[in-house]
């Protein structure tokens, strides 16, 4: 899974591979203890435009579907098993037509050691960007006006899959990482086979996996209101 990530720098700063055309003026500051329900900037071809318009956009995460009644339902789809998407209406129609990629710093997971959970920071050992694949969905919040700015919310979700490697002495899933070849295939609104795209994503993700480091960080980290540098500092296990 998926919890809290890390982003310390933000715009094209980021995501320049990406060749972002549109990044919005109101993205949030850098965090270094993103945690659900938070807001985070994602990437997302808008499909409006002829060609689609890659914009840079903040979204709440965790996806609310357009059919819920209202937002706490984001609190418990932060993440999605990749595997399972196309069998979930949660996460079907967004498979096919809204994916969005979120570029983080790194991202933080428990282990597990006898009856302690041990925090980890895992990011890119170059100091790169990292790119998770996601979903996103817009929700209409049926409590306010037409006119009003934020009626409509932006959501994302982070996928996951089965971990491998050193990944896997830690948990038992990781983020479905791309790379900036795979993330730019993610992204295309006129894919014919989503599947092969999802696929070509699952099967690559190790390879990311295993050019990343990690070390064991301060418990701080577990409390979101913490949010400071120090936190991806390594400290003694």
């Amino acid at each position: 899974m998926c919890g809290r990530f890390v982003v310390a720098q933000v715009g094209s700063e980021l995501v320049g591979v990406l060749r972002v055309d549109v990044e919005s003026d109101d993205l949030p500051e850098p965090s270094y203890n993103v945690a659900p329900t938070a807001r985070a900037a994602i990437v997302l071809d808008s499909a409006k435009t002829d060609p689609p318009t890659r914009r840079l956009e903040p979204a709440r995460w965790g996806l609310v579907p357009a059919w819920a009644k209202d937002l706490s339902i984001g609190a418990r789809a932060f993440n999605a098993r990749a595997e399972e998407l196309e069998d979930k209406p949660m996460f079907r129609k967004a498979l096919d037509k809204r994916r969005a990629v979120v570029a983080a710093s790194g991202y933080y997971e428990w282990k597990r050691v006898d009856d302690q959970k041990i925090p980890h920071y895992i990011h890119p050992a170059d100091g790169s960007a990292l790119f998770f694949a996601g979903l996103y969905e817009w929700w209409k919040d049926p409590s306010k006006a037409d006119d009003d700015p934020t009626k409509w919310v932006l959501s994302f979700t982070i996928l996951t899959r089965d971990s491998i490697g050193a990944l896997g002495s830690i948990h038992d899933r990781m983020p479905l990482f791309l790379d900036a070849d795979h993330a730019d295939a993610w992204l295309d609104t006129d894919t014919d086979n989503v599947r092969d795209v999802l696929d070509a994503a699952i099967d690559a993700a190790p390879l990311v996996a295993e050019t990343l480091d990690n070390h064991v960080v301060s418990k701080a980290v577990g409390n979101v209101r913490n949010n400071s540098p120090e936190l991806i500092e390594p400290v003694g296990e």
